[in-house]
């Protein structure tokens, strides 16, 4: 598992993807304190940016967020475009569209 090297631990990210299960159920905040990636360091973060990151831009794009759950385990569910949209929204602080490692940080952070 990719974020085992960010220290995430399987149960954790099993309890944080059981929470989120639902259609039209998915908050980030939420995600990311049950996941426990808001508490880990801002190197661990900035890892697990780059894994969010699938094609490497630099920037996690709208696409890359649907399949957000996906990165954390094989067959979990994409978010809905509603979702997806939220998602975007809060983490994209400078309004370009996607969401920068800064950025990513910021959101993990809240």
């Amino acid at each position: 598992m990719a974020f085992a090297s960010v220290g995430l631990k399987d149960g954790d990210i099993a309890k944080a993807l059981e929470g989120c299960k639902a259609a039209e159920s998915f908050n980030h905040k939420t995600f990311f304190h049950a996941c426990g990636l808001s508490s880990k360091s801002a190197a661990e973060v900035k890892k697990a940016f780059g894994i969010v990151d699938q094609d490497n831009s630099g920037f996690i794009e709208e696409e890359e967020l649907k399949l957000f759950l996906q990165t954390f385990k094989a067959g979990a569910r994409e978010l809905s475009d509603a979702e997806t949209k939220v998602f975007l929204k809060a983490g994209d602080s400078d309004g370009d569209g996607k969401i920068g490692a800064d950025e990513f940080a910021a959101m993990v952070k809240q």
